[in-house]
C-alpha cells in the first residue's frame, strides 16, 4: 500500500462507529476473530487455527528509521504469520514522526485499515510495533475486529511448539503476562449480585478473571522456580565435570537443529519452520583429540524477542549464559543476515551471554554466495544439509574449547614422564623449555586437571 502522512499525533480521537457509516454493519457482526465470537482460548494462542485466518499487517515508519527496514520486518511478520496458521493478504505503512497514542497509528489511516479489512474479509489486523494495553483496546473498538501485534503472535507459535511440562509452562506464562493488562478491554459487566448485607453490584467478571490469572501466574512462577533450582543443581555439578558445555545459538530457522543432528547424529526435530526448537536439547560430541563436550541446541531469537519471552524463558536462555563457548549459526541465505546477527547479539547481552567466547558459522552455503562471508573474517561457512565445511567446523571447534582453559606454567622433573604425558593426553600444551632438572611447559587444562597437578603449577597465563 502508499504510505500517507498521517495528522499531528496530538489529534483528539473520537471515536464512532465507523463499521456502521461504511454500511457495513452486517459484514462486521458475524466477525471471526482471534478473540471473536469463535476465537481459541488465550492458553491455546491467539490465533484461531479452527480455519486459515485471513490477516492485514501494518508498518509504522517512525524517525530514524527507513521505509526499507520496516519492509523487511513486515516480510518476517509475513513469515511468522504463516507458522501460526494464518494469511496475509495486504500490508499498510504509514510515516509517523512518533506513535499516536490513543491508536499507535492516525485516525485516517484507521479508516483505511478498516476499508481494506472490510474488502478482504480480514478477521485480524497485526501490527509490526508492540501496542499498549488501551492502543489495542482502542483499536479493536473502531476497526469492530481483533487488533494484535507481533509480541502476540510470537506468543500464538510459541504455544503451538511447545512440547515438554516446562516449555509448556513458559509459553503459558508469557500468554498471561501478556494477558493481564489487556483484560480491562475485554471483559466489564457484571456476574454476581450481592447478597443480603453486601448491597452493590458485586464483583465483577473483570476482578474474577483478573485474580484467576495472577493465582495462575503465580502458580506458574512457583513451579518454574522449582525447575530452575533443579536446572542450577545439574549445572553446579556439570561444572564439577571436566566436559566442556558449547551452546548452539541463532536467529530463528538459521539451521541450528540441523547442525545438531550433523554433528552429533542425534535424532532431533528438523524443521523449515520459525521456532521449531523449543526446548534445549543437548548431545555429546567427540572432538578429534579424544575430549567430549555437551551440545545444546537453544531456541531461537528473532528481531523484536517479547520480553514476556525472555523473562519466562530465562531458565532455558541460562543454557547459554552458562556455556563455556557458543557457536552462533547464521543463515548465510537469509536476505540481511548482518541485521540477524545484530539481533542475536542484543539478545545475547540481555541474557548476560555477550561476554562467553564465541564462533560465528554461516550454515546453508549451499544456497547463498560465499561473498556473504567477506565481512567476517573468522566465519566459517557450512551447509548443515550437504557437509560441506563441517570438518573444517570440527577442527574449529575444538581449537576454541581448548582455548577456554586457563593456561598454566608448570615445572615437571625429569622423572615424572607420566605427568608430562597425562598434560599432552588431556590438556593442551602451548610451549615447552627444557631445564636441567625439569621440562618447563605452558599448558591449557581445566580446573580438575590443574587440582591434580597443582604441586607442578608455578604460575598462570593470561
Amino acid at each position: 500500500m502508499d504510505e500517507s502522512n498521517s495528522e499531528p499525533n496530538t489529534e483528539e480521537f473520537e471515536f464512532v462507529d465507523v463499521g456502521e457509516d461504511l454500511g457495513a454493519k452486517e459484514i462486521i457482526s458475524d466477525h471471526r476473530g482471534a478473540f471473536g465470537e469463535f476465537g481459541g482460548e488465550i492458553s491455546k494462542g491467539f490465533l484461531d487455527r479452527a480455519f486459515r485466518e485471513k490477516i492485514l499487517i501494518v508498518g509504522v515508519v517512525l524517525d530514524g528509521e527507513t521505509v526499507e527496514e520496516i519492509e523487511e520486518s513486515l516480510d518476517e511478520l509475513e513469515l511468522l504469520i504463516d507458522t501460526a496458521g494464518a494469511d496475509v493478504v495486504d500490508r499498510v505503512i504509514q510515516k509517523r514522526n512518533s506513535p499516536d497514542p490513543a491508536m499507535y497509528i492516525g485516525k485516517g489511516k484507521v479508516e483505511e485499515i478498516l476499508e481494506l479489512a472490510l474488502s478482504y474479509d480480514c478477521d485480524t489486523v497485526v501490527f509490526d510495533n508492540e501496542l499498549a494495553p488501551s492502543q489495542q483496546a482502542n483499536l479493536e473498538k473502531v476497526l469492530k475486529r481483533t487488533a494484535l501485534d507481533r509480541t502476540a503472535v510470537i506468543l500464538d507459535i510459541f504455544a503451538q511448539h511447545a512440547t515438554s511440562a516446562e516449555g509448556k509452562a513458559q509459553v503459558e506464562l508469557a500468554q498471561l503476562r501478556y494477558n493481564l493488562p489487556r483484560l480491562r478491554g475485554k471483559k466489564n459487566f457484571s456476574q454476581q449480585a450481592g447478597g443480603i448485607g453486601t448491597r452493590g453490584p458485586g464483583e465483577t467478571q473483570l476482578e474474577v478473571d483478573r485474580r484467576r490469572l495472577v493465582k495462575r501466574i503465580h502458580k506458574l512462577e512457583a513451579e518454574l522456580r522449582q525447575i530452575k533450582i533443579k536446572r542450577d543443581s545439574q549445572r553446579k555439578a556439570r561444572q564439577s565435570s571436566r566436559t566442556k558445555k558449547v551452546s548452539i545459538v541463532g536467529y530463528t530457522n538459521a539451521g541450528k537443529s540441523s547442525l545438531l543432528s550433523r554433528l552429533t547424529s542425534a535424532d532431533v526435530l528438523v524443521e523449515d519452520k520459525l521456532f521449531a526448537t523449543l526446548d534445549a536439547t543437548t548431545r555429546q560430541f567427540g572432538l578429534p583429540g579424544g575430549e567430549k563436550i555437551l551440545l545444546t541446541d537453544t531456541v531461537g531469537f528473532v528481531r523484536k524477542l517479547p520480553h514476556q519471552l525472555i523473562e519466562a524463558f530465562q531458565s532455558t536462555l541460562e543454557v547459554a549464559a552458562a556455556a563455556d563457548l557458543l557457536v552462533h549459526v547464521v543463515d548465510a541465505s537469509a536476505v540481511d543476515p548482518a541485521s540477524n546477527i545484530k539481533a542475536v547479539v542484543e539478545v545475547l547481552e540481555q541474557i548476560g551471554a555477550d561476554q562467553v567466547p564465541t564462533i560465528l558459522v554461516f550454515n546453508k552455503m549451499d544456497k547463498a554466495d560465499r561473498g556473504v562471508l567477506a565481512s567476517y573474517s573468522d566465519a566459517i561457512g557450512v551447509s548443515a544439509i550437504t557437509g560441506d565445511g563441517i570438518e573444517h567446523l570440527v577442527t574449529v571447534l575444538a581449537d576454541a574449547v581448548q582455548l577456554t582453559s586457563q593456561a598454566y606454567e608448570l615445572e615437571i622433573p625429569w622423572s615424572r614422564g607420566d605427568v608430562l604425558a597425562q598434560i599432552h593426553r588431556e590438556g593442551r600444551v602451548e610451549s615447552t623449555r627444557e631445564t636441567v632438572d625439569a621440562m618447563q611447559v605452558v599448558a591449557r587444562m581445566d580446573t580438575v586437571l590443574a587440582g591434580q597437578l597443582n604441586e607442578f603449577i608455578v604460575g598462570e597465563d593470561a
